[in-house]
């Protein structure tokens, strides 16, 4: 079977698992690297990544350290909202994906229904951002609790010899 209709019908293959592995730990790893520690022609890592991220199993990206950078202050904000529309909630969720302060967005389950990352210079540049959304918003809010984050341990990591991906 060629290679292509093989990685078409399955999601993540042990070779996957490892090229995936190895690139969560050096995304810059050279394909060289990779087909040898996976057994593979350099031909077939490079098909592999390029299908996956085809397929959007995953992204090249840069992680910035905030703080690094000049924001000292990271704030997890968990958000209750009440009365609302479809409309209200995708105007609210736009404009927290559009605010240049928002790092990470999530609509969640549980006691509150988004999740909203942000990070600021000072404590008083958050509350600024913090009284304008939440008078902006005020119609729709029902509960705002602030979280500092304090240190990050681990970021998006998978270990994928640890999940069971078979259909």
């Amino acid at each position: 079977m060629p290679y292509e209709s093989a990685l078409k019908s399955r999601i993540l293959d042990e070779k996957d698992r490892q090229i995936l592995m190895i690139l969560q730990k050096n995304a810059r790893e050279s394909l060289t690297h990779i087909a040898k520690q996976v057994h593979l022609s350099i031909d077939s890592v490079n098909k592999r990544i390029k299908e996956m991220q085809r397929k959007k199993i995953f992204e090249f990206w840069t992680a910035i350290d905030p703080k690094a950078i000049g924001f000292p202050l990271t704030l997890d904000i968990k958000i209750k909202l009440q009365n609302i529309t479809e409309d209200a909630k995708n105007q609210f969720i736009n404009h927290l994906k559009n605010h240049p302060r928002v790092i990470d967005l999530f609509s969640t389950v549980g006691n509150t229904d988004i999740t909203c990352v942000f990070i600021a210079k000072n404590a008083p540049e958050f509350e600024k951002i913090s009284t304008e959304i939440r008078q902006k918003f005020s119609h729709i809010i029902a509960d705002w609790e602030g979280i500092l984050v304090l240190k990050v341990h681990k970021l998006e990591f998978y270990d994928l010899e640890q999940y069971d991906l078979s259909d």
